[in-house]
This record gives C-alpha cells, sequence and structure tokens, in this order.
C-alpha cells in the first residue's frame, strides 16, 4: 500500500492588520443599494499540483442585503462543470486540525528535581502541534464570456478591457461599487484575468435550509500560481482576518512578494496560559504583527497529513482531502 505525504503549510495573514498593507479575501462584495457589507474573516483551500489548481474560498459578511455578488479574477474563462459547491464541514475539520495547539509534557523520571518545574511545562506548538458570449451593448469594453448557476449561486464569467469599464459594467446591472474599486481592478485587466462574478440567488439558497452560503469552490489549469487577494482590502472595516491553506504534493508553499515569517513556536510557556490560551495565541499574534509592521506573512503551520504529534484534531480522510481538490490521490490508485 502506497502512503501519501500531503504537506499542508497555513499561511494565517493578517487578524489585526489594517486593510492597506494586509492580504485580504480574493475577491470583494458588491452591495446593492447602499447596504454595508464587510468581509472580516475569510477562509481560502488552495490545492496546487504542476499547473492545476483548485479553490475552494469560505467567507463571512455583514449587513442585511437582498442581494449581493462576489467578484473574484481568475486567470481562465471557466466551464459551468469547473465549478462547484464545496463542504464548510470539511473546510472546518481542516481549520480544526491546523489550529495551534497547546501540548502537556511530564518527566517520566520524577526523581530529578531540577525538572520539577518540566514536569508542569507546556509547550506552545506551531507545527506539528491548500452560457452564450454577449458583448456589452453599452460600449463599455466588457464581455460576458460565460453564466451559469450552480447551487445557490448564479454566477458570470467577465472580461473587460478596461477597469472604470468593469465598474461601470456592474454600475449598470445596479451594483454599488465599494469605493476604490476601479483602482483594484486595473491590474489584473492588465494582466489579462477574467472576472467570476458569483451572485446569491436568495430563492435557491433559502430553499437550502441554511443560514449561511455555502463555500464556492472552481478549478483550472494555469501556469499562474497566485491568489488574486487585493480586491478584499476595499471591503475592510478596519482589521481583516484571512486563513490561507496551501496543499501541495511535495514541498511547503512560501509566498514570493511578501517577507515569510514563521509564527513562534515550541516554546515553553507558563503555566496559568492553559486555562485562556486562545486569548494568549491571539495577542501573542498581535504582538508579532506590530512587531513586523503589518508587512509579512505568516506561516502558522506546515506539516505532513499523514500523522501528527499530538493532533489537534483527526487527519482528513482520503474522501475529505478529495472533496477538496487533492486529485493526485485518486490518480495513485489508478492501474
Amino acid at each position: 500500500m502506497k502512503k501519501y505525504f500531503i504537506f499542508i503549510p497555513l499561511l494565517f495573514l493578517g487578524i489585526i492588520l489594517p486593510w492597506k498593507s494586509v492580504f485580504a479575501f480574493c475577491g470583494f462584495y458588491v452591495a446593492k443599494a447602499d447596504a454595508s457589507l464587510y468581509n472580516e474573516v475569510s477562509r481560502v483551500v488552495f490545492v496546487r499540483n504542476e499547473d492545476k489548481t483548485v479553490l475552494t474560498l469560505m467567507n463571512d459578511y455583514k449587513g442585511k442585503l437582498k442581494d449581493f455578488a462576489l467578484v473574484v479574477p481568475v486567470p481562465v474563462i471557466l466551464k459551468k462543470e469547473q465549478i462547484h459547491i464545496g463542504d464548510s464541514k470539511v473546510v472546518d475539520h481542516l481549520d480544526a486540525f491546523t489550529a495551534p495547539r497547546l501540548v502537556e509534557y511530564f518527566d517520566e523520571n520524577p526523581c530529578y528535581r531540577e525538572y520539577l518545574e518540566e514536569e508542569k511545562a507546556m509547550v506552545m506548538d506551531g507545527a506539528p502541534s491548500g452560457g452564450s458570449k454577449n458583448k456589452d451593448n453599452k460600449g463599455s469594453g466588457v464581455t460576458v464570456e460565460a453564466s451559469y448557476t450552480v447551487g445557490e449561486y448564479d454566477i458570470v464569467i467577465l472580461s473587460a478591457k478596461y477597469s472604470n469599464g468593469l465598474e461601470n459594467w456592474l454600475r449598470s446591472n445596479k451594483y454599488k461599487i465599494p469605493k476604490g474599486a476601479s483602482k483594484a481592478l486595473a491590474p489584473y485587466i492588465k494582466q489579462k484575468m477574467k472576472f467570476f462574478v458569483a451572485k446569491v440567488n436568495l430563492k435557491n439558497q433559502a430553499n437550502t435550509g441554511l443560514q449561511f452560503l455555502r463555500p464556492l469552490q472552481f478549478a483550472f489549469n494555469s501556469e499562474k500560481f497566485m491568489l488574486p487577494i487585493r480586491l478584499g482590502m476595499i471591503n475592510a472595516n478596519g482589521p481583516q482576518e484571512l486563513l490561507v491553506y496551501m496543499i501541495s504534493k511535495n514541498g511547503r508553499v512560501e509566498t514570493s512578494n511578501y517577507r515569510n515569517v514563521k509564527i513562534p513556536s515550541d516554546m515553553e510557556i507558563p503555566l496559568y496560559v492553559k486555562n485562556d490560551f486562545a486569548n494568549f495565541y491571539k495577542s501573542m499574534f498581535n504582538n508579532q504583527a506590530r512587531k513586523e509592521n503589518r508587512k509579512v506573512t505568516f506561516t502558522e503551520y506546515f506539516w505532513d497529513m499523514s500523522w501528527c504529534d499530538p493532533c489537534a484534531a483527526e487527519p482528513l480522510s482520503r474522501e475529505e482531502l478529495s472533496s477538496l481538490g487533492v486529485f493526485w490521490l485518486n490518480e495513485g490508485n489508478k492501474g
């Protein structure tokens, strides 16, 4: 039986970081009317092998809205079969598995008094502790490349020649554009990227019986290995939190446009922290962010999925990994 080693580094970006300097969710919300919508906590599972990418986007949103849309740059025109509804429970499981954990070790030999304090020492462990084409008739330079309905989402794939043209297209479709959208769109248009616009179909969403939106997942092949997250900054209402789970077949992943900093781990901490570890960890992270002037990428966790010591949660099953896009496990069974 073959063993597969899956490395999952978690890039933990920006619990307390301002929008001007922090990575943000890889898209922005476009709200109808004057409703306020803020993206404060987002989770992105990024699975990559060779030139194939599978992205799962899970986010929260605030504000009472009858309708809104999510705009995400993508390198190719997605087909309907490339777009799916993800399982939030699997994302929650991955989050639990990679979560910071507090570990308590005891000295096996109680005879040495010099190790008395070590008997109660705890280790803060960070690791071990991824349609038809329609030309716009108003001459805005926007083309509707495709349109689909997937689950509770109505989706259009757009291409645009000018950022203000794309902004005008969204406005003409009665969406209020967040301030700064045109400027944020420009770099992606210059790279000739397409725009994935996922509008919530409230009727379909109500039929799910759920009180939250399920994750959106899409797959594509592209030589570009990037996570376009700059757009999310314009949704920021102060601090944002972004968790990126990078899953690869071999090795770990680091960012190329920001310095990578490993979060402190394998450290002895006072015994009283045991009763308030969550607040301790949050304060520690905030302090590290201030220390680095909020201009780095923090790597919180990276490890082999096949085992852990100790486990904050059970490793993901083969079925769960497959649902996130870890397709090479199934390929290994062929033949």
